[in-house]
Parts: structure tokens; sequence; C-alpha cells
């Protein structure tokens, strides 16, 4: 161990620190060709081992439990520094379409001020044959500029009537992989093309105006127009009288003014401390990190349980992929396959929010640091927001011989980012819950990605929505990475997986009234036995459970993961959308942990021609889940069929998934102590064990 640091092995990199990364990585270019060719894709942060982390936990950073360390003969070895951080960068060569990845020590990081100290070190560099890396928004505007002024395109749309090209938008969208044509040998991307009016609104929606009938494909190495067909005259939609969609101006000028003000004041501040990246409230503890890519990590999720102390429930939580395939076969519309993650990032597409806007309450925010494609650093301030928020009634009960009740509210701590990707927003949650739940949630609003119509034209894959305009059916697929390590410290391979199925109790004289029925569990002994679907029908559930730790009963302790509404593809199974995302077949994946598994489809699923890559391969190992470092995959989607009153702007659809305690806390019935109201101890009251699960997981 070489070097202190002043940031916990998790914490994401700073400003500096990405300075120092993208300067070392370009100074150790070959040429000033190649170093002038460079341009930076991503710059995160080595997920350093997981011993690391413990050691930092133990001795360095809150919350200071030297017990993570297992003891020697000798005692505890004490030691004085921990190792430098480390970045790892993915760098797109312009000049020869080429891909590497590039992983810097960062011996010496002070802040960024002229004249300051900085040095850092490569230990290693490869390139990474046949892959296209994500997108950058400077790419998207090239390419933007590039069609705009090609001559046969503008030549198209004055066909169309439309001669400002102020007005056009040009959202570049991946190719994908259809064909051997969309091979990763070319960078390329088929733009959509949308057209404003000539209208003063302050905000239109121009998304109300596809253009159809125009092919375009555009190499973004070399940013050119390479290929240009138009191959059908659609006139554009009319001008759509509710394409304004600011307050006071969407449906036609008629806003809500019958709303009075609605306050949430915490006159003594905030329950949550925090601490750099380190959140406490009520009897969490957990870190907050950020990526281009996955946007929000939850690290080190733990739960102070009385006199058991600090107990861990997961190393890792995020969302690694979300994919968007649409069911419209006709040009261009099936070519809609966003990997919304790999391809784009969720995190680097991420808002500034806006207290009293996004959030309310009181809030505390957190930034975030990106590299932008030329080497810089971009700052989204306020990116992560994280607040408490009333959520009803956790726990009542009413004796009705006396009249006397008991209730208690609860209350929960949300963590939160929101990004866009083209015409859609995403709003990601982590909820925490006193009762011992955590909550993953997801809602989807923004704009729907249209299609133009021919005069009495009908579309059977989409809904008409106004004159000349359809919205085609789709789907939303989100990936959830668990990385658990329920009552696991550093180092333990404790946990299992077991399926909860409810089953009807066959007629005869174990059911002579007919009406039995039981819960019956089935251990997942191996990755290919793991990937299950939901089934609401038997009431399908999973526990992630420790193998060596009981609760007071006896009962293996544990965590089960309690779906919400979801879906599986409707694609056919020779979709080429399933080529590259073979993990939507199902709902469920287990893994034992692994350093480089990380992304579902793959790190590089732009262009993708493997088939099966990333989750789908790693299974077929099958390796043994009997006893280790589980990671869970959950696949959760919404199949979208749009609604006329969808139009101009979606509503906020919601879905998600929880997990849940399950005979995890040391409890007393909540019958005979019921929880005191300051202080809702969960070692000393069952609350969450029938009235949660019977009453607010109904709801899911």
């Amino acid at each position: 161990m070489v070097r202190a640091q002043t940031s916990h092995p998790l914490d994401p990199l700073s400003a500096a620190e990405i300075s120092v990364a993208v300067a070392t990585v370009r100074a150790a270019g070959a040429t000033p060709e190649v170093r002038d060719s460079m341009r930076f894709v991503e710059v995160v942060r080595v997920e350093p081992d997981k011993q690391v982390v413990a050691l930092a936990d133990a001795y360095f950073f809150p919350p200071f439990q030297p017990s993570l360390i297992p003891r020697t003969k000798g005692g505890p070895i004490i030691p004085t520094k921990l190792p430098p951080r480390r970045a790892r960068l993915v760098v797109y060569n312009k000049r020869s379409n080429e891909t590497s990845i590039w992983v810097v020590e960062l011996s010496e990081v002070h802040a960024a001020t002229r004249g300051g100290h900085h040095r850092g070190k490569v230990i290693s560099s490869k390139v990474v044959p046949d892959v296209q890396p994500p997108m950058d928004a400077v790419e998207y505007a090239e390419c933007e500029a590039v069609v705009k002024d090609f001559p046969p395109f503008r030549e198209a749309m004055k066909k169309r009537g439309i001669e400002d090209m102020d007005l056009v938008m040009v959202d570049p969208w991946c190719v994908g992989y259809h064909s051997d044509a969309d091979a990763p040998s070319r960078r390329l991307a088929k733009p959509l093309i949308f057209c404003r009016t000539e209208s003063d609104c302050p905000i239109e929606n121009g998304y109300a105006r596809p253009v159809e009938g125009i092919h375009v494909l555009v190499d973004m190495q070399n940013m050119v127009v390479i290929e240009f067909e138009d191959r059908k005259l659609v006139h554009l939609p009319p001008a759509d009288p509710l394409r304004n969609y600011t307050a006071g101006e969407t449906r036609g000028g008629v806003d809500r003014s019958d709303i009075k003000p609605l306050q949430i004041v915490q006159p003594e501040g905030p329950s949550f401390r925090v601490n750099g990246h380190f959140v406490e409230w009520q009897k969490w503890n957990f870190r907050i990190g950020f990526t281009p890519r996955e946007g929000l990590i939850i690290y080190s999720v733990a739960y102070v349980d009385g006199s058991r102390g600090r107990r861990p429930v997961a190393h890792r939580l995020s969302f690694v992929e979300m994919v968007v395939p649409y069911g419209d076969p006709n040009d261009p519309h099936y070519r809609k396959n966003a990997f919304d993650a790999g391809e784009d990032g969720l995190g680097k597409n991420a808002h500034s929010l806006k207290k009293g806007c996004d959030c309310l309450g009181y809030i505390k925010y957190f930034d975030a640091h990106f590299t932008n494609f030329a080497g810089g650093v971009d700052t989204i301030e306020n990116c992560v927001c994280l607040h408490e928020e009333d959520h009803g009634i956790l726990w009542k009960h009413q004796d009705w011989r006396t009249g006397l009740a008991e209730v208690r509210r609860s209350r929960r701590l949300s963590v939160s980012f929101i990004c866009t990707v083209a015409n859609y927003e995403y709003a990601f949650f982590w909820h925490f819950y006193q009762d011992g739940k955590i909550e993953a949630e997801v809602k989807l609003t923004g704009i729907l990605s249209l299609g133009a119509l021919q005069p009495g034209e009908v579309r059977k894959y989409g809904t008409i929505i106004a004159p000349g305009l359809y919205a085609p059916v789709h789907q939303h697929f989100f990936v959830a990475r668990m990385d658990m390590a329920v009552d696991c410290k550093p180092g333990e391979a404790h946990n299992q997986v077991v399926e909860m199925n409810v089953k009807v109790e066959e007629p005869g004289k174990n059911n002579v009234h007919n009406n039995a029925f039981y819960a019956e569990e089935e251990l997942l002994k191996s990755e290919l036995q793991a990937m299950r679907d939901c089934n609401p029908l038997t009431a399908r559930h999973w526990i992630i459970r420790n193998t060596r730790t009981v609760n007071r009963t006896g009962q293996l302790t544990g965590y089960k993961l309690v779906p919400g509404s979801n879906c599986l593809p409707l694609a056919g199974s020779e979709a080429k959308v399933l080529r590259r995302a073979a993990f939507l077949k199902h709902n469920l994946w287990v893994t034992p942990y692994a350093h480089d598994e990380m992304y579902p489809g793959g790190e590089f699923p732009n262009q993708n021609p493997r088939v099966g890559e990333g989750l789908a391969t790693w299974v077929e190992q099958n390796r043994s889940l009997e006893e280790t470092d589980i990671v869970l995959w959950y696949v959760f989607g919404v199949t979208h069929i749009p609604r006329l009153e969808d139009w101009p702007v979606m509503p906020v659809d919601r879905i998600g998934f929880m997990l849940m305690p399950h005979g995890f806390f040391n409890c007393s019935p909540a019958v005979d102590v019921p929880p005191n109201e300051s202080d809702l101890d969960l070692k000393d009251t069952a609350i969450a064990e029938k009235p949660v699960q019977n009453g607010l997981l109904a709801k899911l």
C-alpha cells in the first residue's frame, strides 16, 4: 500500500482526477497525430476490490468498522495507507477508428488550480477490436449539421415545403445491428428527421412532425453522408395546436388554476446525515456513486440492527442497461432498438435538478463530473437528489373492543436522478423504508417517438393520435444489477437464491375442504436453472438468503425480490434486437460475482455483431449458486400502447420492484410491543412482517 488518499475508494472521480487521467493518456500517445485524434468517451473510477472497500470502511472512512477485517493470530494488521485510486478510460481514435481501454493510476492529484501538481501513471492500455463505443453529444451536433448541409437532403425537404433548415431536427440514432452492412468496421448512424413549424412557441414539440420517406446513413468517423435516398414523399403532418407544452399552453391554453400551494417544510432540518458520499438515515447507511453509463449507483448498503450491529444487505445496486424495441416493421421504425445505457449513457444525459420542480422538501444534491469528447471536464450540478418523503401509513391497529387505535406514519428516503435520451425522459429512484424495504422505481415520461401517415393511411402497429400522425407500439426494458451481500462481511460468500411459488393442495385427506394452498421453495442451484420468469398466478418471488445466519426462530435470514408489473419481449425469436439483447428473454438471471461481468449486453452493444454476448453467454458456464457471492439481474419492463390522450406529452408511467426483508430482523410480535413512534426500532417489533406485506405490497 503505497499512498494515502482523501477520497473513499467508491467515490466517483473528481474533476481534478478526470483531468489528470485524460492528460496522462494523451501524453502517452505515440505521435502528435495519435494524440490529436483521441476522443474521450468515458472516464470512470476503476471498481476497487471488495477487500479494499472493507479496509477503507474499517479504518479510514465511516462507518469505521474494524470488525470488517478478519483477525489474524497476532491481531489485526492495521495499514497506514490505502492503494491509490485508478481511472479507466474508453478512448476512440477518430483517425484510425479504433477503440482502446486505458487504466491510469492517480498517484498524485491536487486541486485543479494553475500551478497545481498532477501526476498519473499508465498501468495498461489495449485496443478492443471490432467494437464501436457510445456516441457523444458532440458527434450528434456534428451529424445534424452535416445532414442539414447535404444538398440532396435540402432538396428533399424543399419538396416537403421546408426551406428553413433551422426548423429541422436531426436525431442521430445508432444503426444497431441488422446485417453485415452494420458491422463495427464503420462508425454509423441512421438519423431520424423531424421538423418544427414556423411558430414562435417558446418550447415547441418538433417530434409532432416526423419526416418520413428519407433514408440517410452517416459515417460518424469522417462525418459524411454515405447513403441518401428520398424513397417516398410523405407530407408533413399539419401543425398541432397543442405543440407548445409550456405551462398554460398545453391543452389549448387551459391550465389548472384551482390548485392551492402545497408546501413541504422541515424546520429542524432533515433526518439524514451526509459525509462526502456516505449517507446515514434512520438505521440505513450506504454510499452514493455515479457513472456516465449507469447514472446513480448505491454502494455498501447496510442496516444497523441493534445489538447485531451493522448488517450488510448489498454491495452494489444500479441500472446497467435499458432497451427500447419498437413493434412497427416499417422503415425506419423497425430499427428503433435503442440501448439507452450502452449506446448513449444514462448518466451523461442526466439533468441538473431544480428544487420545487424535480424535487420537493429539504434536498441534498450531489454534482456529477464527466469528460467530454475533447477530454475536458463537464459538471452537471445538482445531478442526484436525496430527500425524505412521507409515505402514508406504515402500520395501524384499532382494538374494536376499546375503540383505541395506534398508527405509525411511513417515511422513506429517496435517492434519484432524471435523464433525457432523445424524446423520452426517465427518472430513476431508490427508496429506503423504515421497515427494511428497498424499492426501485422508474418513471417514464417525455414525448412519444412518432411516424407520419399518408392521407387515409392506417397502421395496425400504432395509434393515430392526430391527423397524419401515429405513435408506434413499443416496449421499455430495464436491467437492475444487484450485487447482494445479505449478512455477509467482505470475503464471505454465504448467499443463495430460492424461488417461492404458491401451490394448490391436491384434493384428498389433506384438503377435504378444497381450500388448502401453501408456499413451496426451490433452491436455484446453477446459473441455467436460475433463468426464471415472473408468474403472478403463483405469487412467484425470489429470496436471497444467508446460509449461515438465522434469526431467533431459527429461520435463515434473507431479502426477497418482489416483482412489480412486468412483461417479456414481444419480438419473435429471430428478431435482430434479441441478437444483442438475449438477456431480455428472462426476467431473472443469477450469477456468481465476477469483477468483469458488468453489462448484460456486453460493454459495447453499439453495432455489436456477436450473438448473445454478455449475460446470456456467461451463464452457459452453469456455475454453482448453492453458496456463493450472488449477483441478481432483474429485467423488468412495460409494453407501451400509446393512447390519444398521451399527446402531446407523455404522462408518467411507473414500474419497479422491491427488495424486502425475509426472516431478516430479530423481531418481536407487533401485538406484544407496539412500535415506538420516535424510534422505529425493528429489533423490537415486527410491524413490517405481516401488515406491510399484505397491504403495501399488494399494490405492486
